[in-house]
């Protein structure tokens, strides 16, 4: 059967779940993942046929994305920052928004100063740092044992060396583990429960709901940064969060409650989504 044919049937598959535009993209992303072609020489290749092996994973793909699964799970690799993660159940699917937070960090001079990472996963924003700033000194937690051999194999595949530590952050006592740091940054879990049911079934049936859900307190993680930070940041240091689009007032608030200067920073699309925070000295 030629790329053409085996390409049509998977689409037609993805277009009875997905809208035409992302059932387009993630057939294109199928398609090069197996035959090594992009979307234009696939096109050249179109009356190419494929082989046994390709044959049977196209199938195995498509059994796999008729559930729902996301591609990058499929796949298992997502990009980020122009840098190909592995990725698995154990942790979140990357997305556009926390590019956007690695920039913003990103345009600080982070050479020789001393960062942490609070909720790593698949360590992408510490890998992504340390690459940039290769004097920086990157510590990275999670409380998933998982997650971190994910962040490990991450940095092992980018040859970066970040410091890997599964702790509980909201335990306080864990703290006293921690050192003090120029920059404190974290995408923490931020999703109500009550949203659950707005979310598509692709994000709430495979990504991990203890990556994605906060507790009873919708701002649990927030306080806990705000409070590690009175002791852990050091003097000219500064925070950087991703924050619920919902919740911006709400969570500045919060972190001028424990007398920090705050600033909240919208994503390319006009949401609430960053607050950048520093200790107010006076």
């Amino acid at each position: 059967m030629t790329i053409e044919k085996n390409y049509k049937e998977l689409l037609n598959l993805l277009h009875g779940i997905y809208n035409k535009n992302e059932a387009a993209c993630i057939a294109d992303m199928a398609f090069e993942f197996v035959t090594g072609y992009s979307k234009s020489n696939r096109i050249l290749h179109k009356q190419e046929i494929l082989n046994e092996y390709q044959q049977k994973k196209i199938k195995e793909i498509s059994s796999e994305l008729s559930t729902q699964k996301p591609i990058q799970y499929v796949l298992k690799e997502a990009w980020f920052c122009n840098k190909k993660f592995f990725v698995n159940e154990h942790v979140l699917i990357p997305r556009q928004e926390t590019e956007e937070l690695v920039q913003l960090i990103a345009s600080n001079n982070l050479n020789n100063k001393s960062i942490i990472d609070i909720g790593t996963g698949s360590g992408c924003i510490p890998i992504t740092l340390k690459n940039k700033f290769s004097n920086s000194n990157i510590t990275a937690i999670d409380v998933s044992k998982d997650a971190l051999e994910v962040a490990k194999k991450n940095a092992q595949t980018f040859d970066t060396e970040i410091n890997l530590l599964q702790l509980n952050f909201l335990d306080e006592k864990n703290w006293e583990l921690l050192n003090n740091y120029d920059f404190i940054i974290s995408n923490p879990p931020y999703v109500k429960k009550s949203e659950s049911s707005t979310m598509q079934k692709n994000v709430l049936s495979f990504e991990p709901h203890t990556a994605l859900f906060v507790p009873d307190d919708a701002l649990i993680f927030y306080k806990k940064i705000a409070l590690f930070a009175k002791k852990h940041l050091n003097n000219n240091g500064k925070i950087f969060v991703e924050i619920n689009e919902t919740l911006g007032k709400k969570t500045k608030q919060l972190f001028e409650q424990y007398r920090y200067l705050v600033k909240i920073i919208k994503d390319m699309q006009g949401k609430d989504r960053f607050l950048e925070c520093v200790k107010d000295i006076y």
